[in-house]
């Protein structure tokens, strides 16, 4: 299956402003890109360099005044929704886990799993370790936490726990905060996410943020917001919470006047002209 996949961004700055973007479908995802391409207005030059996590990220100086900068990208992805993890993908225990995946098992400064342990254990410990228990964290997330309440970036999960409301960013810190707590490593996803098999109606198109775990011998996809497998899921980047993974961080005076993202799906002998029209958020 082809996606048509991208974003816009138009920015305000009083002066020239140094910004790193990472819009870009991560390093995994890579190979199946079939097209890409960068545009700006004005022109400004721009250099590439993959993070620590493997994030694709741009630098990029955004000029004084009004300015606007577009990723576009044909990608292929797999048509059947994403797997899941099965009864072989057993939950380790932390003193079995490789070295590097203890990094995951960390707090962090939106995800607070030192702080938010006993409520992990007296909401889950009594779940089976493994799947079960990470599907127990969406399960009561998506039926506890309402989507839709506005929250700022520095939202910590122990105030979306107490208010019990934020949008997929927070239902994805959450998700992430529980299971470190519970002895799983876990990492904040955000990406692209088309609405193919979903029925309408749709709201406007935005990226999406999830979690992933480790379990057996891979990472799996774990979506608190909508609680399914899904078709089309393309990450860009991954960190421990969303500080890692800002859009767009600027260093100096620039403010965000607009944003549009599109992931849609094309006919497979698609090619990029055109931009493509899509809502403003």
């Amino acid at each position: 299956m082809r996606l048509r996949l991208g974003c816009r961004f138009e920015h305000e700055a009083t002066s020239p402003t140094p910004a790193v973007v990472l819009v870009e479908p991560h390093l995994d995802a890579a190979a199946g890109i079939v097209a890409e391409r960068w545009s700006s207005e004005p022109a400004v030059e721009a250099t590439s360099f993959v993070d620590l996590y493997g994030n694709r990220c741009r630098r990029v100086l955004l000029p004084e005044g009004a300015s606007t900068f577009s990723y576009d990208a044909l990608v292929t992805v797999d048509p059947d929704p994403e797997p899941m993890p099965g009864p072989d993908d057993v939950q380790h225990r932390v003193e079995a886990l490789p070295d590097e995946l203890l990094h995951w098992l960390l707090a962090s400064r939106l995800c607070e799993s030192d702080t938010m342990a006993d409520r992990a254990w007296e909401l889950f410990g009594g779940t089976a370790p493994g799947v079960e228990r990470v599907q127990a964290v969406c399960d009561w997330i998506n039926g506890n936490v309402a989507y839709g309440v506005e929250s700022v970036p520095a939202t910590t999960t122990i105030e979306i726990f107490e208010r019990r409301g934020g949008m997929c960013r927070d239902f994805a810190h959450l998700g992430v905060t529980f299971c470190r707590a519970l002895g799983i490593p876990a990492r904040y996803v955000f990406g692209y996410m088309p609405d193919i098999g979903i029925p309408g109606p749709y709201p406007p198109m935005d990226f999406h943020a999830w979690f992933e775990v480790w379990l057996g011998s891979s990472w799996w996809t774990f979506d608190a917001r909508f609680n399914t497998p899904r078709i089309g899921r393309l990450p860009i980047g991954r960190g421990r919470d969303a500080v890692d993974v800002a859009m767009v961080t600027t260093y100096g005076p620039a403010s965000l006047r607009r944003m549009a993202v599109w992931t849609d799906e094309v006919p497979d002998d698609a090619e990029l002209a055109v931009e493509p029209t899509s809502t403003a958020l």
